[in-house]
């Protein structure tokens, strides 16, 4: 079968098409055609090595040479074991271990794994799953009126996160690039902060909640900016950071904050939720670019460089 092949750490280069035998499914694993997948800013990680933390699958190198995490498919075979689906049946979801979506086939346990909507194509579904949970988590009671910020809002799981919480009503300041700041404003923004040229987090009692996907601050330094109440949500960003917020978020709750890792376990019933979100028109994912499989390293090139508004998608013939 045709796949990526990612067999070290680096930029872009490493990212290569090739061969590898097409895998077979366990006893309790499902083998699924992939028809479409997306990229993550964890997809960006684990191609770089870094935060540290991208290593957990492999310290010196990937022990699953296949990146990508997101998929959505067709049932090719099920194991001996498997109930839950059959032969032919349309799914997605978010791959145990985040890795081994970019190929033809992937084997997998149908755990986190959802039955495709009618009304969705393969390729809106496959840019739901990892941002679609996180955007579900991260924005869990918002009140209307509620004060948002999203730090790191026109990447691949930024857009979610905006339109679901414009659609709680809360009012949304969107963090990025300089240049992206009318497409934040397209996806419902209220306003934009360019960071290359403000730090949101200069701002003192502005915010009830900021969700932080790219999260480099001190603890000590992010919570100024919530107003008394409010709470700081980190999704990613670097491994000194988030150990940082681990061992002092005790501290600055005594001051009637939260500063907070926001945790997001892969989970089915969360991304059944959030696709029905979709579904009703609550929220969706803003698509960058379409690429093929055969492309995919121009697809990473463009993640690495953070580039990208919205999600980067792989279509698989």
């Amino acid at each position: 079968m045709k796949a990526v092949i990612q067999d070290r750490y680096g930029s872009a280069e490493v990212v290569r098409v090739g061969d590898l035998p097409e895998p077979v499914p366990a006893d309790d694993e499902v083998l699924i055609q992939v028809r479409a997948a997306s990229l993550n800013g964890s997809d960006r990680e684990n191609l770089a090595g870094s935060p540290f933390y991208a290593r957990l699958g492999g310290l010196r190198r990937p022990r699953h040479p296949v990146p990508g995490s997101d998929v959505a498919g067709v049932v090719a075979a099920a194991g001996s074991a498997v109930t839950a689906f059959a032969v032919g049946d349309e799914v997605f979801g978010e791959l145990a271990g985040y890795r081994g979506g970019l190929a033809e086939y992937v084997a997998t346990s149908p755990r986190l794994l959802a039955r495709k909507p009618a009304g969705l194509s393969f390729l809106d579904a496959a840019a739901i799953p990892q941002a679609g949970c996180i955007a579900f988590k991260s924005t869990r009671g918002i009140e209307p009126g509620e004060r948002v910020l999203v730090n790191g809002a026109g990447g691949a799981g930024g857009a979610l996160i905006v339109r679901l919480a414009k659609h709680l009503g809360a009012v949304v300041t969107a963090v990025d690039r300089g240049d992206k700041a009318e497409y934040l404003l397209r996806l419902g923004a209220d306003d934009t902060i360019a960071f290359e040229h403000e730090d949101w987090a200069d701002g003192r009692d502005r915010y009830d909640r900021v969700i932080d996907l790219v999260g480099h601050r001190s603890p000590f330094r992010v919570h100024r900016a919530l107003r008394p109440g409010g709470a700081y949500l980190m999704v990613g960003g670097r491994t000194r950071v988030l150990l940082a917020v681990f061992a002092t978020g005790w501290a600055i709750r005594k001051q009637g904050k939260r500063v907070k890792v926001l945790a997001v376990p892969q989970s089915r019933a969360d991304l059944e939720a959030v696709t029905a979100a979709v579904v009703d028109g609550a929220a969706a994912a803003a698509v960058d670019r379409v690429y093929t499989l055969e492309e995919a390293p121009a697809a990473f090139a463009r993640l690495a460089a953070g580039a990208n508004l919205g999600k980067i998608l792989i279509e698989i013939s």
